[in-house]
């Protein structure tokens, strides 16, 4: 027997939350929270502070994106999307080095985030091909 289906949720939802980018990098964006509490004290203005503004600017330019009207104005907050996920990539990278991330950690942030581009990136796409 299958649980009823709420259909409160579909209505409920922002139309950002259809886009398997957004859930990608939304999760992304809680993994690098999650994964800075951790990060040095002397860090947090610095590399944690960093690495969160990158994750949520991923998250949030989906977003604003989503909202503007025509595929070349989404594709333009798309850009910086793909250019916040670069930059974790050296974030994490470097968080990697100093010895704030351990090898798994790092491993599933990065993987994550290879996701994350790899989906940003096919929307960018796919609005460049209806279109500008």
């Amino acid at each position: 027997m299958t649980a009823p289906v709420d259909h409160r949720a579909f209505y409920l939802m922002q139309p950002y939350e259809r886009f398997a980018a957004w859930r990608e990098s939304y999760a992304l964006a809680l993994a690098t929270y999650k994964a800075t509490v951790a990060f040095p004290k002397h860090e947090l203005y610095g590399l944690t502070s960093q690495s969160r503004r990158a994750a949520y600017s991923v998250v949030a330019n989906l977003v604003e994106g989503s909202a503007k009207r025509g595929a070349r104005e989404f594709r333009r907050f798309l850009d910086i999307s793909i250019g916040s996920l670069a930059e974790l990539s050296i974030a994490f990278r470097l968080a990697w080095d100093m010895d704030y991330l351990d090898e798994v950690a790092w491993d599933n942030l990065e993987d994550q985030r290879r996701r994350a581009a790899s989906l940003v990136w096919q929307l960018y796409r796919s609005l460049g091909e209806r279109g500008q």
